[in-house]
């Protein structure tokens, strides 16, 4: 941690292996930079939830923090590790009493970060009010820290604008928007909070944001119940983001893109490759 400053990696919905695999080969390049590595992983295993052995595989590599959404009860053993994961948190909109929390506070050295993770309502499942809730919590949260991140896992692009900017009117330091997998070009600070619509995703290049093509494609063109399969390819898209905070009053001074791929040859890492940042 430099001049108080607080270095975030947020790492996109990962899918799959070949998106494990390339996060741990850049976490084990890339760790020491970052003082607190989020990533989003209600894909993490087969693209479908996330295992209790995954889990632990990527704590082991550096991620400090689990975020996840609509798939993450995909892989029934969540129910049964859920509440002892103390790195995971599940979107906060889901009824009371869902096993899990929505909000996790950790260490950052002698500071405190709070991460909260809630899912949209526009195109997605009928839940409880995000808007709401943040409001409920919000104070009681920034008493404890005024770092505080979100992951807004959501289909609509104004969703996630429009509670972007409500927000950052709470005081928020950043906001970061997952599920639709296509990392965009909009990030910026809004009201001292970083922002970027979706982080993109980490997995499989030859794909459809991570997903065979060919099942997706029987799955659109048929509109039957195709169960989509992950793609597997030699040449891996990691897509992340650089946050940095101050960490004593909770404004973001920036937020940096991250896309890369990394090249692999019978499931070895033999390149790596930046594409753009």
């Amino acid at each position: 941690m430099e001049n108080n400053n607080i270095k975030i990696l947020f790492f996109g919905d990962v899918v799959g292996k070949i998106g494990r695999n390339a996060i741990i080969d850049y976490l084990a390049e890339n760790k020491s930079k970052y003082d607190f590595v989020i990533l989003n992983a209600e894909n993490a295993s087969h693209g479908f939830g996330l295992t209790q052995k995954n889990y632990n595989q990527l704590v082991s590599a550096g991620v400090d923090c689990f975020t996840s959404g609509n798939h993450i009860w995909d892989k029934k053993e969540i129910f049964n590790y859920i509440d002892d994961a103390d790195k995971l948190i599940r979107p906060m909109n889901y009824p009371e009493g869902t096993k899990g929390v929505g909000y996790r506070i950790f260490n950052v050295g002698e500071y405190k970060i709070c991460v909260m993770n809630f899912l949209g309502r526009v195109f997605m499942q009928p839940l409880d009010s995000q808007w709401k809730l943040l409001e409920d919590n919000i104070k009681g949260i920034k008493e404890i820290t005024p770092n505080v991140i979100i992951d807004f896992h959501a289909e609509a692009t104004a969703e996630k604008i429009c509670f972007a900017k409500f927000c950052s009117s709470f005081g928020v330091s950043a906001f970061v928007g997952t599920h639709t997998h296509v990392q965009t070009a909009d990030e910026q600070i809004i009201n001292n909070m970083a922002y970027i619509t979706d982080a993109g995703f980490c997995g499989a290049n030859d794909s459809v944001i991570g997903m065979d093509y060919t099942t997706s494609l029987a799955r659109m063109t048929t509109c039957l119940p195709e169960r989509f399969e992950v793609a597997h390819d030699d040449l891996a898209i990691l897509n992340a983001v650089e946050i940095t905070i101050g960490a004593a009053e909770g404004n973001a001074t920036d937020i940096k893109r991250i896309y890369e791929k990394i090249k692999y040859e019978n499931n070895k890492e033999v390149n790596l490759a930046k594409v753009q940042t």
